[in-house]
């Protein structure tokens, strides 16, 4: 006999879909960057995001901790760690007693190279939430090293090579606990710190402490009841709290609808409350610093020399490198951009806080300022002068040339700019129309 799963299980096991789909963005983010081959510069120094490095790596952090807030309502909370493992991939050459370790090899024009390939790990602990308060709970962190061996044959069946993928072991603890915020509102603070404690004595280089640390380490909690606040836009009540909070290596977000988040996402890159992939993102390309569009374009533009040395290089560089080939028009398409929200008609947009319209108390257009005895606004000529600790070049070779001050700025520190057009500048009206100026200071300018 099996029972049916309750509308809030399945509400639940799709926000946490939802929230693995971002987090492995997040896990393989850079993991293999265009042109997606291991020659490529671009591919040399790796693992910039999450690092957890064993505590004899003194150059990285080794802990990472997350805090944010719940208000409970009984029930369980899941934390999920999740991290990737190297593995480092050798190539051997079959000889007649055995095998050689070589830089590279091809087999019936298959190329074979060295590569540090990633296994994803994860680690999950439950908790009843009314246990947290007293003590907390610690979760071992126990991944077991091991080697593997994978042999390569010719079209006649001959092995000529074998792929050698060597991992190592790594040790930690996951340290979940909870606290209860002061006033009458029974929220709990919540905390989850995870070590790595790999006993490494040998560590002389960043690539050696790589293979016993914990990459791209980033963290999921879900409740079964209750509802997590935003450190971002918390209630008010729950500022304080919110600013109190310390995250270490990582920044919690919420995931799921709005209107009951119990599921967070914690990750070394800064994310906005409930992120998500893009619809229209066809496949991961392990580079979201890039427009997918502009990316996929020149993945296709690839010569066949590049995609065959990608191919070999990585699982997931063969798969950007087919998925990118067999894109269909209407997909390429919809990358090329998407409207995600539009007023409705009439509405007025708040004026920005940066906006001079913000404040009533400036008027670019009419405050002026005295230099040198002379009061200077707007339409004034001056000569620049710009200063050598201040100005780079651009600003350099415009010096001695006559400028026509178009308004008087000041930044947030309270610093006072003067907006010019050069005064022989064929594009000086289409500057002013667009509000395109150069910024100098008043001890830049003397006015004429």
């Amino acid at each position: 006999m099996t029972g049916e799963v309750g509308p809030e299980v399945t509400a639940l096991e799709e926000t946490l879909e939802e929230a693995r789909k971002v987090a492995d963005a997040v896990l393989y983010e850079g993991y293999v960057l265009y042109p997606y081959r291991a020659s490529a510069h671009k591919n040399q120094l790796r693992w910039q995001f999450g690092v957890l490095a064993p505590p004899a790596y003194a150059e990285e952090r080794s802990a990472a901790r997350t805090e944010c807030l719940l208000e409970p309502g009984g029930g369980e909370l899941t934390v999920w760690v999740r991290f990737l493992q190297v593995v480092r991939r050798a190539v051997e050459e079959a000889t007649g007693d055995g095998f050689r370790a070589v830089p590279g090899l091809e087999v019936d024009g298959r190329p074979l190279l060295p590569w540090e390939e990633a296994r994803t790990v994860e680690v999950t602990a439950r908790v009843p939430v009314a246990t947290l308060l007293p003590t907390g709970q610690v979760v071992p962190i126990d991944v077991p090293g091991g080697q593997e061996y994978q042999a390569v044959t010719d079209a006649s069946g001959t092995v000529r090579a074998r792929l050698v993928r060597t991992r190592w072991p790594l040790r930690g603890e996951i340290r979940v606990s909870a606290q209860p915020l002061p006033g009458p509102y029974e929220a709990l603070r919540l905390r989850v710190e995870v070590e790595n404690r790999t006993d490494t004595p040998d560590v002389p280089g960043r690539d050696e402490a790589l293979r016993h640390a914990l990459l791209a380490q980033h963290t999921l909690l879900a409740v079964t009841d209750g509802v997590f606040l935003s450190l971002l836009d918390p209630p008010e009540w729950a500022r304080p709290a919110a600013e109190a909070c310390r995250n270490d290596g990582t920044w919690p977000v919420l995931v799921g609808p709005p209107e009951r988040p119990r599921v967070v996402l914690s990750t070394p890159i800064i994310l906005e409350d409930f992120p998500r992939v893009a619809p229209e993102s066809p496949g991961d390309l392990y580079d979201a610093t890039e427009i997918d569009e502009i990316l996929t374009l020149r993945t296709m533009a690839l010569t066949e020399e590049e995609k065959r040395e990608a191919r070999a290089t990585d699982e997931r560089a063969a798969q950007v490198i087919e998925q990118t080939d067999q894109l269909p028009p209407e997909v390429l398409e919809r990358l090329h951009g998407a409207v995600r929200y539009l007023r409705q008609a009439g509405e007025r947009p708040r004026t920005p806080w940066w906006d001079p319209g913000a404040d009533r108390s400036v008027s670019p257009q009419t405050d002026s300022l005295v230099i040198s005895g002379v009061r200077v606004a707007r339409g004034s000529r001056v000569l620049l002068r710009p200063g050598r600790r201040r100005a780079d070049a651009q600003d350099m070779f415009l010096a001695g040339r006559v400028a026509v001050v178009q308004g008087v700025f000041h930044d947030v520190d309270d610093v006072t700019y003067l907006a010019v057009t050069l005064e022989d500048d064929p594009a000086a009206e289409l500057e002013i129309a667009q509000g395109r100026f150069r910024y100098y200071l008043p001890e830049e300018v003397e006015p004429l």
